[in-house]
C-alpha cells in the first residue's frame, strides 16, 4: 500500500466496521467496504492480514455506516476522516 492510494478500515473490535479509500484527484474519500456484526469482524481481520491500518473509532464507525459503498464521506465527517489517514500516513513513515 502506499500514500498514492491510502486504504484503512475504522471500527471496535465488533459490532460495525468501513473501509474508507482515496486516491488523489477524487473529490472525498469513499467507502470501500462496510459490514455488521461477525462479518465486521472478518472484515476487519482481512485488513489486517493484508497490512491495511485499522483505526479503532466506534462512534466514526456508526456515524460512516448508513453510506453505501461507493458513497463519499460527507464532508461533516472531512476533519476526523482527515486524522484517520494522518495516522495511516504516520505509519506508512515508520
Amino acid at each position: 500500500m502506499s500514500m498514492r492510494d491510502p486504504t484503512a478500515a475504522v471500527g471496535p473490535r465488533a459490532d460495525k466496521a468501513v473501509a474508507l479509500r482515496y486516491w488523489p484527484g477524487l473529490p472525498a474519500p469513499f467507502v470501500a467496504a462496510k459490514a455488521s456484526g461477525l462479518a465486521a469482524a472478518r472484515l476487519l481481520a482481512i485488513a489486517e492480514e493484508a497490512g491495511v491500518p485499522v483505526v479503532e473509532d466506534g462512534a466514526l464507525a456508526q456515524a460512516l455506516f448508513p453510506l453505501d459503498f461507493g458513497d463519499w464521506v460527507p464532508e461533516e465527517y472531512y476533519g476526523i476522516v482527515a486524522r484517520v489517514f494522518a495516522f495511516v500516513k504516520s505509519i506508512e513513515e515508520t
